[in-house]
């Protein structure tokens, strides 16, 4: 089986045996998202040292969660390894 999942409102929203963690923070491969649950959200935050963070809302049986999950499109290069991935927040629950 996988290893870690991202669950919300009981659905499953993402798995994944390659997840990263930086600062606490699960990040998941892109693909492995549950894609239908997930749209993108015009927030954007900066970090210092991983560079622009974009967000997605996740929608699951008709429950909104805004900005639920984040990622950087070109992070920079101290966080080169987060390319692509996804992390979570806002009550989404990450298990094995």
């Amino acid at each position: 089986g996988y290893g870690m999942k991202a669950i919300w409102e009981g659905e499953v929203i993402a798995e994944s045996d390659d997840t990263i963690i930086i600062e606490s923070n699960h990040y998941f491969p892109r693909r492995s998202l549950v894609e239908k649950y997930f749209s993108e959200s015009n927030k954007s935050t900066h970090c210092p040292w991983k560079g622009d963070a974009s967000y997605l809302s996740i929608t699951v049986n008709g429950e909104v969660n805004q900005n639920a999950a984040w990622y950087y499109p070109s992070p920079k290069d101290a966080a080169k390894e987060i390319t692509g991935m996804v992390a979570f927040w806002h009550g989404i629950q990450i298990t094995k």
